[in-house]
């Protein structure tokens, strides 16, 4: 009787957050659109990149521990995308590039994913 409740709050929590990653994600994509309309660096911009750069630092600290179940290949993977997307976002914020749809696509696709 115990386990069965132990497992539902475990089920339970596991898809909270995945839901909690992916209104992060949702966020995300909503504050780089703003950004990429915008146009130039702007505001937004300053924002959107604020926001995705600490996000994905989180996934990437989070698929980088031991205790992570997804397979290691699989993490290695979304790690390398985790640092092109930083990357990426260093260029929009040092102004060398004001190419948001890369990013939009990308965490939209890892969103999708979840």
């Amino acid at each position: 009787m115990y386990q069965a409740r132990y497992d539902d709050v475990i089920n339970d929590s596991v898809a909270t957050a995945r839901e909690r990653e992916r209104f992060l994600f949702d966020q995300s994509i909503a504050m780089l659109e703003a950004a990429r309309d915008e146009g130039g660096y702007s505001y937004k911009g300053i924002e959107a990149v604020h926001f995705t750069v600490k996000l994905w630092m989180l996934v990437i600290e989070d698929l980088g521990d031991a205790a992570n179940q997804l397979p290691p290949e699989l993490r290695a993977s979304l790690i390398s995308i985790g640092i092109f997307i930083l990357k990426e976002l260093e260029a929009i914020r040092q102004e060398r590039s004001t190419d948001y749809d890369s990013i939009i696509d990308i965490t939209r696709t890892i969103r999708d994913g979840i």
